[in-house]
Order: structure tokens, then sequence, then C-alpha cells
């Protein structure tokens, strides 16, 4: 099974090997606790909430075409159902992240205290984050925490790849303009 493409063994599911399906399982869970963690702010209740998109994807893969990419279908999966247990529990949020990595115009000097200043950094980021409406923070936790590119965010979220892209950039504009307007300058 190990080696075999992830259409592959959803194939082997839809033609009754029911034990492919652990495969499958073991490619995702990592990664789909993490989009949750990222998505929904909190480590409480995700394992049951991923175990949920696991259940949902073998109750539905007679409608998976295995002609298509699997990943994608399963993330459009987890995201329905992480907007579910939003919408139920009537919340927002986004975990820690490395602002670093997702904004460059904030990359700290080097100093003796640049390890505190980037642990200062990723939480003034994330109450940032926190700020902007879920069609923003689901494009930044897709992008830079899942590595999804465009075009698999658009199969995701089931809007264009244009969308994608504009909501990136206002994401990005956002969040370097709540950056800007509550930072002192400092040199």
């Amino acid at each position: 099974m190990a080696e075999l493409s992830d259409e592959g063994i959803a194939a082997a599911v839809q033609t009754g090997d029911a034990e492919a399906f652990g495969e499958l399982i073991g490619r995702y869970e990592a990664k789909l606790k993490r989009y949750a963690q990222k998505f929904l702010n909190t480590n409480h209740e995700i394992d049951d909430l991923v175990q949920d998109v696991f259940i949902k994807s073998y109750t539905n893969i007679q409608s998976f075409d295995t002609k298509q990419r699997f990943s994608p279908w399963i993330y459009r999966i987890a995201h329905n159902t992480f907007v579910n247990e939003l919408k139920r529990k009537d919340r927002s949020g986004f975990g820690l992240f490395d602002a670093d990595t997702v904004f460059p115009f904030l990359a700290a000097s080097e100093t003796a205290d640049s390890e505190t200043l980037q642990s200062e950094l990723s939480q003034e980021m994330n109450e940032h984050v926190e700020k902007l409406s879920s069609k923003y923070r689901e494009v930044i936790a897709l992008h830079y925490f899942e590595s999804l590119s465009y075009q698999e965010i658009s199969d995701i979220l089931q809007i264009p790849v244009t969308t994608v892209g504009v909501r990136m950039t206002r994401a990005r504009a956002k969040l370097k303009e709540y950056y800007q307007s509550n930072k002192p300058h400092h040199e």
C-alpha cells in the first residue's frame, strides 16, 4: 500500500478494501490535526473533529473521483467540518505561527534577544490574525501551514484561484496595517 498514490488507495477502498483506508489515515492524520489547530485555535476536541473528517471521508469515498487529486478533496471535508464547528461554538481564532516566515516585512535583526523578540512578534501577529475575517484566516492557514498551492486552496474553498490570490494579498495588507498601526517606532 505504501507505494500507491493517495488516489490509488482511494480506488482500492472504493472497490471494497476497507483496510486500505488506514493508509490514508496514516498519511493525513497529523496534517489534518495541524490544520484544525490553526483553523480553530485550540487543541480541545481536535482528535474528535479529525476522526469525524475521516468518518465523513470513508462514508463518502464512493463520490471521490480518482482522476482528481485526493488531498484537496479531504481538505474540503475538513474545511467544512471545522467551519461547522466554528459556527456551533460561535468562536474564531488562529494558532501560533512563525511571524518571520509568513510576514517577511517583520524580520527581526539578530540580537541576543532575538528569540524573545520572535516569540513576542509571533504572539502579536497571532492577535492581529485573529482580527481577520475567516475568509482571510483560512487562506493564510492553508497556504502557510498546510503548504497548499493557490490551486489546491481554490479546490478546497471552491473559489477561483484569482480569488485566493486576492484574499491572500488583502490578508497580508491587513496584517501589515494592523502591525504598523500598533507598533511604536524603534531604532
